[in-house]
């Protein structure tokens, strides 16, 4: 038997209904969920995160690589480790609102991400996509932004399909280094 475990699980207030499992918490998504870095509206002075993120420094922004129109940052709340958006400077909700250039620079940024993730951590394949409209998903709809989601071959383990978290076992900040610098020359 595991350390802690006893043949009855331990009676917690506020946790539901007992089962067989010692509960594993995961109190960022928390912070997602309650709305947390949220635009008030749908306008880029209405607190659009990724309008202001570009302002900071590359560190404090999780920022992997900036190009002239768009830039590839990490998701501060990750669906897997090295999840990354590629996001246009501009402030536009629809993918037909893009300019020429910006098109390209989103896709070729896409293709560098996945050359780095590739690099830094052997990724075995991507999810890649962007929802567009908050019927469609789309966390920040007013805002455009493309997911570029690693995948190993196994990363679906029990956590998720049984506990429902994910495990991220390294630190955004050492995650965001170890992507810039296994980015592609350009």
């Amino acid at each position: 038997m595991l350390p802690n475990m006893t043949s009855e699980p331990e009676q917690q207030i506020g946790v539901g209904t007992q089962d067989a499992f010692q509960r594993l918490w995961t109190p960022h998504r928390m912070a997602y969920i309650q709305g947390e870095n949220k635009p008030t509206g749908p306008g880029a002075d209405d607190g659009c995160p990724f309008c202001s993120i570009p302002a900071k420094s590359d560190e404090d922004g999780l920022i992997v690589r900036r190009g002239e129109h768009v830039y590839a940052v990490l998701n501060l709340y990750p669906y897997n480790g090295g999840h990354l958006m590629t996001v246009p400077y501009r402030h536009v909700a629809d993918y037909t609102e893009l300019t020429g250039p910006e098109t390209a620079e989103l896709a070729e940024l896409t293709k560098q991400a996945m050359t780095a993730l590739r690099t830094a951590s052997g990724a075995h394949g991507f999810n890649i996509g962007m929802n567009q409209g908050s019927v469609a998903g789309a966390g920040i709809a007013a805002h455009l932004h493309q997911h570029i989601v690693p995948r190993w071959g196994g990363d679906t383990n029990f956590m998720p399909v049984v506990g429902h978290t994910k495990i991220l076992p390294q630190l955004l900040a050492d995650t965001r280094k170890m992507l810039a610098e296994a980015w592609p020359a350009t």
